[in-house]
């Protein structure tokens, strides 16, 4: 799934899981954590090829070929460690263990790799959930199917309608009557 979708899904898990917890959820922290696996995975490997591509033009268009990041084998060693359940579960364990309390918002980088696992395919970036214990991936659809976008957006504006709706509706409720 594309960092946008991820940030959008997480932020509404927050949002719905902090009436649950009774604010115990920061919003902010949790859409960070909703994205961090791809940004921990192509920052270094996307700034490098970018700094190259500035600094010495000609060297960096001889090293790829259209559409291909030079920097792959990088980028695919980091998406393994931050694409991982096991590493995610032994993050928010020592989290919780160094904190005496659960980081909630630490659930977020789980529901990245969730929705990662069955829109991604074996042919780019398969999500390597249970690395390093096992190398299985599952070959689901691809999230840059345009009928996969749209309906993943057009889910996400059902989403935040209701809960728009259900905001609005609470602050209703919580007004004084005169």
């Amino acid at each position: 799934m594309d960092i946008v979708a991820h940030g959008l899904w997480a932020t509404a898990a927050a949002v719905g899981a902090k009436t649950k917890l009774r604010g115990h959820i920061r919003v902010g922290w949790a859409a960070w954590w909703g994205v961090f696996p791809d940004l921990f995975a192509f920052t270094a490997p996307v700034t490098i090829s970018l700094w190259q591509r500035l600094t010495d033009p000609v060297q960096a268009a001889s090293q790829s070929t259209p559409h291909v990041m030079p920097h792959m084998p990088l980028a695919r060693d980091l998406y393994q460690i931050s694409h991982s359940l096991i590493v995610m579960m032994l993050v928010f364990g020592l989290v919780w263990l160094v904190r005496r309390r659960p980081a909630f918002e630490l659930l977020a980088w789980a529901l990245h790799v969730s929705m990662d696992i069955p829109s991604h395919t074996t042919r780019f970036f398969a999500t390597p959930f249970l690395w390093p214990i096992s190398s299985y991936r599952f070959s689901g659809i691809s999230w840059g199917n345009r009928w996969f976008m749209m309906c993943n957006y057009g889910a996400l504006v059902i989403v935040y309608v209701y809960l728009w709706r259900n905001s609005r509706r609470g602050a209703e409720e919580s007004k004084p009557l005169h």
